[in-house]
């Protein structure tokens, strides 16, 4: 039962939409990516422009990971300034919430017919109309793969040991935020982790704030790309790194006492449980983002004195 009910659907779900993500994100690259670095170097002045730069750049390559990374690069390669970077990663915890946003206009139904406009697209003569159809396909796929998580909830809903951990997670936000960490870790896909979640709510087999704490969790789990990237490379990337780090465990703790209040908003925004959950995670980050950009250079400074380069050795 496990394997044929559970195992094999939410492999297969997952890959799904892992899979939609990558052709989401090599459309979009060969569309637009070629002038991401030049974008990220170019618009980055100030810390507002580096927050708008952020989030088109994260809708573009449908990544917060991927901007996060080449930000690195650029920092480490002294295109950018460490301070530069603050408004940017600001801006990912905002762009990645797009997909989510989609997903949640209950459009999954026409799953299967963009996957196959997209894959028709892809053999017509036509540079910007095959990267098109690359990114229909790549939505297509993440609605057949969102749908296919639905198949789940009830089955391990009958698993006693998983209803144990939601039931905990339920009763202690601590929980679901560390378990939202560790599966965004493991899978490095926060906006994966959304999608599951969403689909749990959808079967009404997790309330809101479980909900809520999970997707909390997953915008730390999302810094572990950002951890990897900067190992063995010089200090600029270490402070982009340990700033995303930060901000996101400092976001968090400030929202753990507010799940309540979050919940509520959310609720009055939308009566579909899955609608809710995006529209949760959309005023975070947006809230959380939207606090910090004032203080991003001070914030900026704070973490060069925290991890000292060369010159302050």
């Amino acid at each position: 039962m496990i394997l044929k009910e559970i195992l094999i659907p939410i492999t297969v779900g997952l890959t799904l939409f892992l899979f939609g993500m990558q052709l989401m994100k090599i459309g979009l690259h060969n569309l637009a990516g070629k002038h991401i670095k030049s974008i990220l170097a170019s618009f980055s002045r100030t810390p507002l422009h580096s927050f708008v730069t952020g989030t088109l750049a994260t809708v573009l390559l449908q990544s917060s990971s991927a901007v996060t990374l080449l930000t690195i690069g650029l920092t480490s390669s002294r295109i950018l300034s460490f301070p530069q970077t603050v408004g940017i990663i600001l801006g990912t915890n905002v762009g990645t919430t797009i997909t989510t946003e989609i997903i949640a206009l209950n459009i999954t139904q026409y799953g299967l017919t963009l996957f196959l406009a997209g894959s028709v697209l892809w053999f017509v003569p036509h540079r910007a109309l095959r990267c098109s159809g690359l990114v229909a396909a790549g939505f297509g796929s993440i609605f057949l793969g969102f749908d296919l998580l639905h198949w789940v909830a009830q089955p391990l809903r009958e698993l006693h040991v998983f209803e144990q951990v939601m039931n905990l997670g339920s009763d202690n936000s601590v929980i679901g935020v560390l378990f939202g960490t560790v599966f965004t870790a493991l899978i490095q896909s926060s906006t994966a982790v959304t999608a599951i979640t969403m689909s749990f709510m959808d079967e009404h087999f997790i309330p809101l704030t479980t909900g809520i704490a999970i997707i909390l969790g997953s915008n730390i789990g999302t810094c572990a790309t950002a951890w990897l990237g900067s190992l063995g490379a010089g200090t600029e990337a270490k402070r982009v790194a340990w700033a995303h780090i930060i901000l996101n465990v400092a976001g968090v703790i400030l929202f753990i006492p507010l799940i309540g209040v979050l919940s509520l908003v959310s609720m009055a925004l939308s009566p579909h449980p899955s609608a809710q959950l995006a529209h949760a995670q959309t005023l975070f980050n947006i809230a959380c983002s939207l606090v910090a950009l004032p203080f991003a250079r001070p914030y900026a400074h704070l973490i060069s004195r925290i991890i000292p380069g060369p010159d302050q050795d």
